[in-house]
């Protein structure tokens, strides 16, 4: 059990590390490492900043590890473009696997008790019929979660060997403030009053908001059950894209301008245009079951998805 001490928060400049960074040195229990790629941002005062580099397999974290009681590692890649998907997974798992398991090995090695990794809902598979749930065969189909199943599996290793101990979160789609990917391109599309053909789609999939996201890494920190588990995450509550898409302009105070049209007529215009996966992720069914999470760690999420949705519009203003 880790009731305070130091963190090191690595992809600290990121979506998720920036936004950790910032709820965990508003606590007095903890103390803050942030490790980024280049000193290129000002941090809030009283965090200890460590440039550190590539994040690869000879990377040197000695001086960011310094003192530290527990590793969140947020750092990664998602995706490399204009290559091979074969060249794609080679290239992710220098970052992903290799730079990974060098910082886990040496963590150990430098005395730290915990280590929690942000891995990813695809890991368990890209769509589904029933819930995934943590303790599901993984099923990754991509090079994205490939990559992050291989690290999962060389971290156990590490836990087995040294004996610190490892929490893995897998997060499904994450929604907030300048949010990156899909969810900021829904975001632009709603906001710029674009007619969506995406008024009649009827799937559900789990999301988790930003502050629900950090709130759990956070437990997952200091909570003694979270030792050597994996863990879900979500919201609490599944919507169609349909409900999304409203509930964002909602949010907005601009209504979605949604035009009814059949999955199936979607489905056939995006596999001709090369688009499947994307037609995946907007027309397909991702459930998570996060009653394990909640259970373990007597967490519950913050924030409803509306509450979500409005401080993600007021705090990107």
């Amino acid at each position: 059990m880790i009731e305070r001490g130091t963190v090191l928060v690595t992809g600290a400049s990121g979506f998720i590390g920036s936004a950790l960074v910032a709820r965990l040195v508003a606590e007095p229990m903890w103390q803050v490492v942030a490790s980024v790629r280049r000193l290129k941002q000002p941090f809030a005062e009283g965090v200890r900043v460590v440039s550190v580099g590539e994040v690869k397999a000879d990377t040197d974290w000695s001086q960011a590890l310094q003192g530290v009681h527990a590793v969140v590692h947020a750092a990664a890649v998602a995706h490399v473009p204009h290559v091979s998907p074969g060249e794609q997974l080679a290239r992710l798992r220098m970052t992903n696997v290799d730079g990974a398991l060098t910082l886990a090995r040496q963590a150990a090695a430098a005395g730290v008790k915990r280590f929690v990794f942000i891995s990813s809902i695809g890991v368990n598979g890209n769509a589904n019929t029933r819930p995934f749930t943590a303790e599901d065969l993984p099923h990754p189909a991509e090079p994205y979660a490939q990559s992050k199943w291989e690290a999962e599996q060389g971290l156990w290793q590490v836990q087995r060997e040294t004996g610190m101990e490892v929490v893995i979160i897998r997060p499904p789609l994450v929604y907030g403030p300048r949010a990156p990917g899909n969810f900021g391109s829904l975001m632009r599309w709603v906001g710029k009053g674009i007619p969506l053909p995406l008024g009649s789609i009827h799937n559900r999939r789990t999301l988790i908001g930003l502050d629900n996201l950090v709130d759990l890494i956070v437990r997952c920190v200091g909570h003694p059950a979270a030792a050597n588990n994996v863990f879900l995450a979500g919201d609490g509550r599944d919507l169609s894209t349909t409900e999304l898409l409203r509930l964002v302009g909602e949010a907005m105070g601009r209504p979605s301008r949604l035009v009814p049209v059949p999955a199936g007529v979607l489905q056939f215009g995006a596999a001709l245009l090369g688009r499947k996966a994307m037609a995946q992720r907007l027309l397909g069914s991702l459930q998570v079951d996060i009653s394990h999470t909640c259970e373990t760690l007597d967490w519950r999420p913050l924030f409803t998805v509306e509450a979500g949705l409005k401080r993600c519009f007021l705090l990107s203003d």
